[in-house]
């Protein structure tokens, strides 16, 4: 396979080389493509996480045109008082 890089990556990945940190490009690749598996397996198990916690969270509520008004009027209350939203929501 060959890849075609934009020289700003190429840079990067030279003085990673350069520096003594990586010995060749393919190792820097390889690292990089291990930490995204990393990465996309800790974000999978979080979601599962909280999927598991929704279900365990108690008796469903039925999601009403009144229930999303009250949930946007409280978001947006919290948002004037200057509160963050859970990063769970908005990551």
């Amino acid at each position: 396979m060959s890849v075609t890089l934009a020289p700003e990556v190429q840079d990067r990945i030279r003085s990673w080389i350069d520096s003594g940190q990586y010995p060749d490009a393919d190792t820097v690749v390889l690292d990089a493509l291990q930490l995204l598996e990393e990465r996309n397996q800790a974000r999978f198990l979080k979601l599962r996480e909280l999927v598991r916690a929704g279900f365990e969270s108690g008796d469903p509520v039925e999601l009403t045109p009144e229930l999303w008004d009250e949930l946007e009027r409280e978001a947006e209350e919290a948002y004037q008082r200057g509160e963050l939203p859970d990063p769970d929501v908005c990551p």
